[in-house]
């Protein structure tokens, strides 16, 4: 297979670094919600019946999913477990929330551009489905909880 074929292309074009305190928690092919919300507020005027004045309120930042072919590594369940089980109890069965960063991964493995979010811990993991019908790639899905990002340089 030559590198113009569409396939190989679309298997290393875009992927994203998931890190949590400078561990790997792997690459991915998708991820969704890395982004920001400004409330807007609005304060009406006394005596001026046609303005109100919009104010920038709360931030807030949705939850983020992550979407990976299955891999054999188990740092993400080592993660993962931190937030219940056993692992929970090492924790002295407190929640610790850790310094996370999301990386856009060139087709030549350079480091493009990378987000810092801050107060990160695993919500969710989603298994693949199985269906022997299927010809899907078997694929599984993290969502993670944070407390906001900043964009930081790779």
């Amino acid at each position: 297979m030559s590198n113009s074929d569409p396939f190989v292309s679309a298997i290393f074009a875009g992927k994203f670094l998931f890190e949590v305190d400078g561990v790997s928690i792997g690459a991915f092919t998708e991820v969704e919600g890395l982004q920001v919300d400004v409330t807007v507020e609005e304060v009406e005027e006394g005596g001026q019946n046609q303005f109100v004045h919009r104010l920038p309120g709360r931030l807030t930042w949705p939850n983020i999913v992550f979407r990976r072919g299955v891999t054999n590594s188990d740092n993400l369940f080592d993660w993962l477990q931190t937030t219940a089980g056993d692992g929970f109890t090492k924790e002295g069965n407190k929640l610790t929330r850790r310094s996370a960063a999301v990386t856009l991964i060139s087709d030549d493995r350079k480091r493009l551009r990378a987000w810092e979010l801050a107060a990160a811990f695993p919500v969710r993991w989603k298994g693949p489905s199985f269906a022997a019908s299927s010809n899907d790639v078997a694929a599984e899905e993290l969502e993670i909880a944070h407390h906001g990002f900043r964009s930081k340089k790779p």
